[in-house]
């Protein structure tokens, strides 16, 4: 046995060689710029990950020493629930003989290439059931990141061989013992993107989402060695990584009392299973992961850039997203031309190009009462449609955009009262409404196709050239009585995939038309999503205090121009902000304008103009360049955001003051009152306003901290010179 597997490897490693996928005689290296993932092929032919992190250990392949309990238990590429229970299983099946236990095999391997990128591809099989398991890990090297992902078939040609998955994550990554702190976001409605640090002592630590909302965590993490929320943000190893979906995910870390870590990410089957038959496949969405030793602001910016080129859809990526307005605020459900039309030519006027109307212009809808799922124009608002509407607002050199919210539905309905079935329920229980909706069961075909001719009609009938995707409730009561019982607990799989069929269809048909994932705010923020729509409306709190944390988490996993920010008269905190402040919060990503400018004196109109003009000369530094998160809010008063250009010829500093307090009354009152740059020339020299820096001065001096008093803020331009 032993002999055959040796020739085995010789055999693999004379067919499957790549630049980035190097096959050893322990197994593979596979590597990026900076790191390497070891995996490793026993004798007895069982896939072992062995080492995940720096590069320079790729010229020696180590072995996993994960000890737990009384034997050393090694953890596996694919940990599966059978035999020893002693790691979290990224497979759970049961077979048709009820045998709840999986035995996987190794059967082969090779190396593909998918968009120019190399992909290990490893086949298992069960040893017994017919069940074929194969992995992928997907190499991106310049961006520091694995993709993985699993696809399940049932082989057999019997079609009484059912296999009922219970749970398939994406992927398992091990990491040798150290102590390790998790960085992750929690937060709630109006309290997104809220960056937490905790310490993984021995135990497992979850991340999930149970009801298609992403409020109280994001499927994103961080891993480091180093305790402080700022301790890692340069020269520490982080790992990082994503779940690529949007229904309900999971990723789980598992720290055992040795100190080696599990991480599991992928979609969460709670409350869920799926019926394999026989000559079916299923494969997980992906699990992005990624390793630097430059720390938590070189981990953002990689995948930035990942996000920027690799996942955002292709014919829109490279689009500078235009200033909006959205009527929202003006008029909530009071929507009528000749309103919209006054606001319409005051955003012209302003410097917008984008004209958006928000909810109220469909049919019934004149409060939250009523009319979601009847996507036809209101005639007695629009007697004459939105044609009319939208031509004006072309004419006035503005784009037209509109808010939807397919998913949901009003009991008080023309839909509801002739689909009353297509909503999510159970039998002989109440149904649930939260803000006065139902959600309609997107996993029925019928209900997709509804929606789809619904939303195609409306795109084909219309000019529109941006599309606001709102879901204002989360899921509730996921019951699908008419289907078979075997596929009653499908619903969330099949919804997801419907709606992400949805989604593709409309940008294949209509590929210049960018659209906005919204769910109440920043419910839905994840690369599933972001790979079907162009930005995220990150929260639907706007006011500039709350803004300046939730964007600088939101930074942490989202580039830029995939943020939109607005200015709006929100005040929670009674500071009475000075309009160039909100500007200058809002211009952090994309910018968007919200207010009821109608009500506009001069002076605003004026401080408007002037930002957005400026806003528009910096903006491909905001939307393209590469962000440094300079001071953060979670540390002090003092916040501080650098976007560069990738030549480093140009470099904007925008600074905040939240507040002051007395010299030396608190650490950061006592820290250095210059402020360091990155990401610049050392040999080159910067102009900012009339004085010369050279780019190492800079980077390793600094500047003054040019605030003095509460709620202040600068935008600091540099230009090489």
């Amino acid at each position: 046995m032993k002999t055959n597997w040796i020739l085995l490897f010789l055999a693999m490693a004379l067919c499957s060689k790549g630049q980035n996928i190097e096959r050893t005689q322990q197994g593979w290296n596979i590597k990026t710029n900076a790191s390497v993932y070891q995996l490793a092929l026993t004798e007895n032919g069982r896939l072992v990950p062995s080492f995940y992190g720096d590069k320079a250990q790729s010229s020696q392949f180590r072995e996993q020493d994960r000890i737990r309990q009384n034997g050393p238990f090694a953890l596996e590429e694919i940990p599966v629930r059978g035999r020893y229970a002693d790691k979290i299983p990224t497979l759970e099946l049961i077979f048709g003989d009820n045998t709840r236990d999986c035995e996987l095999q190794y059967i082969g391997s090779q190396i593909l290439n998918q968009a120019g990128r190399e992909v290990l591809e490893i086949i298992q099989k069960d040893k017994f059931y017919p069940l074929s398991v194969t992995s992928y890990i997907r190499v991106l090297p310049e961006y520091d990141i694995l993709e993985k992902w699993i696809v399940l078939k049932n082989t057999s040609t019997n079609k009484k061989d059912i296999i009922l998955v219970e749970n398939l994550q994406s992927g398992s990554i091990y990491l040798p013992s150290d102590r390790y702190y998790l960085t992750h976001h929690s937060g709630q409605w109006l309290r997104e993107f809220q960056l937490q640090k905790t310490e993984l002592t021995a135990g497992i630590k979850r991340l999930q989402s149970r009801d298609f909302f992403s409020f109280q965590n994001t499927p994103w993490f961080a891993i480091s060695t180093k305790e402080g929320l700022a301790d890692d943000k340069s020269d520490s190893p982080v790992w990082f990584g994503q779940v690529h979906y949007s229904g309900n995910w999971s990723i789980d870390l598992e720290s055992t009392h040795s100190n080696h870590l599990q991480i599991v990410g992928g979609i969460n089957f709670w409350d869920t299973e799926l019926s394999l038959k026989a000559g079916e496949s299923f494969s997980s969405p992906k699990f992005s992961v990624g390793y630097t030793s430059k720390g938590t602001d070189a981990a953002a910016q990689l995948t930035h850039d990942y996000i920027r080129n690799e996942i955002l859809p292709e014919k829109t990526k490279e689009q500078i997203r235009p200033v909006l307005y959205n009527s929202w605020y003006a008029t909530t459900f009071d929507v009528e031309e000749t309103h919209q039309m006054a606001l319409a030519k005051k955003a012209k006027e302003l410097g917008v190009e984008l004209f958006v109307v928000d909810d109220g212009w469909f049919k019934g809808r004149k409060t939250d009462h009523a009319g979601l799922g009847d996507w036809e124009v209101d005639k007695e608002k629009f007697p004459n449609g939105l044609n009319p509407l939208i031509k004006q607002v072309n004419e006035l050199g503005l784009d037209f955009g509109i808010w939807v919210e397919p998913e949901m539905i009003n009991p008080n309905s023309d839909l509801y009262r002739k689909h009353p079935d297509w909503v999510l329920h159970f039998p002989n229980r109440e149904k649930t409404e939260w803000r006065y909706q139902l959600t309609l069961n997107l996993a029925r075909e019928d209900v997709y196709k509804y929606l789809l001719t619904s939303m195609r009609n409306l795109l084909k009938d219309h000019n529109i050239k941006f599309i606001k995707w709102d879901r204002n409730r989360g899921l509730s009561q996921p019951g699908w009585p008419s289907a078979p019982l075997a596929m009653q607990r499908e619903m969330r799989l099949r919804y997801m995939d419907n709606l992400y069929k949805m989604i593709d269809e409309l940008k294949t048909e209509f590929p210049h038309v960018l659209f906005e994932t919204c769910s109440s705010g920043g419910g839905r923020p994840d690369l599933g999503m972001l790979e079907r729509m162009d930005q995220t409306w990150a929260s639907d709190n706007t006011d500039p205090i709350d803004r300046l944390f939730i964007q600088y988490g939101y930074l942490s996993a989202y580039p830029a121009n995939t943020m939109v920010c607005w200015t709006n008269k929100s005040d929670a905190h009674k500071v009475n902000f000075d309009e160039e402040f909100i500007f200058d919060v809002a211009m952090q990503g994309v910018l968007g304008i919200g207010q009821d400018i109608t009500k506009w004196g001069e002076t605003q109109t004026q401080t408007a103009q002037d930002k957005i003009a400026e806003y528009k000369q910096i903006r491909d530094l905001i939307q393209k360049g590469k962000v440094c998160r300079l001071k953060s809010p979670f540390e002090g008063s003092k916040v501080a955001l650098q976007y560069t250009s990738k030549q480093a010829d140009r470099s904007i500093v925008m600074c905040y003051n939240l507040g002051e307090t007395t010299e030396g009354s608190t650490n950061e009152s006592r820290q250095s009152k210059y402020i360091k740059l990155n990401n610049l020339v050392p040999t080159a020299n910067y102009k900012i306003e009339e004085k010369i820096y050279t780019g190492d001065y800079l980077m390793n001096i600094g500047l003054l901290w040019p605030l003095r008093g509460a709620y202040t803020s600068k935008i600091i331009k540099l230009q090489k010179i």
